[in-house]
């Protein structure tokens, strides 16, 4: 069986990602998210190995220890992380496994995946970044105001990604997001069974003897 991709998605908040990413789910079989690991309790309808794996401190801590973790971060108290166990499992059954993150999350993940895509999804622009946050209606003045701040320190970060991609119209987007990841599965550097069997098959046809 092929090992499945695993691929690094990030964007600013109110570009769309998380709406991507359902989306390629719906329409193609082959992906799964990455589940996360929190220490925080679970939200009302969360279900634990579905949205999180809901962990005490003690066994966080204690599976960063263990470098059991692609990536680990702490948010307002609460402690977040990528279990190293989770995606090798899905990947090693042919998943590609979409891992929804930061840059900083996205340069731990690669000091162990040296060859994982980071992935950008941005708005069209600006202003229209703006648009959706405020077209929400869920956010605060204030809250709107910190996401534009975070997005400004995160659009000085694009450059350290492979792909940027616009997320102009979802329908679109996701098929963009389809072909970058199809498109990194075919690289030579990930096929070289293949490539080995080839040279085989080729080298017998010349020197059938």
């Amino acid at each position: 069986m092929e090992r499945g991709l695993l691929a690094v998605i990030s964007g600013f908040a109110g570009a769309g990602k998380g709406t991507i990413v359902s989306q390629i789910l719906k329409t193609h079989e082959n992906y799964v998210v990455s589940v996360s690991a929190t220490t925080r309790a679970p939200g009302k309808g969360e279900v634990d190995g579905v949205h999180y794996f809901f962990l005490t401190q003690d066994k966080f801590d204690h599976m960063v220890s263990e470098n059991e973790f692609l990536e680990y971060a702490s948010y307002v108290n609460h402690s977040y992380g990528t279990p190293r166990s989770f995606v090798e499992e899905q990947l090693n059954q042919g998943k590609d496994v979409l891992l929804e993150i930061d840059i900083q999350g996205g340069r731990q993940v690669r000091k162990i995946y040296p060859d994982t895509p980071l992935i950008f999804i941005t708005p069209p622009s600006i202003d229209e970044l703006v648009r959706r946050l405020t077209s929400r209606g869920r956010d605060s003045a204030e809250s709107i105001a910190r996401r534009l701040q975070r997005a400004a320190k995160e659009a000085e970060e694009i450059e350290e990604y492979d792909y940027v991609l616009v997320n102009d119209e979802i329908e679109a987007c996701t098929e963009r997001l389809h072909a970058v990841i199809q498109a990194e599965k075919a690289r030579v550097n990930r096929r070289q069974d293949l490539i080995a069997e080839i040279q085989k098959q080729a080298a017998l046809l010349c020197n059938p003897s």
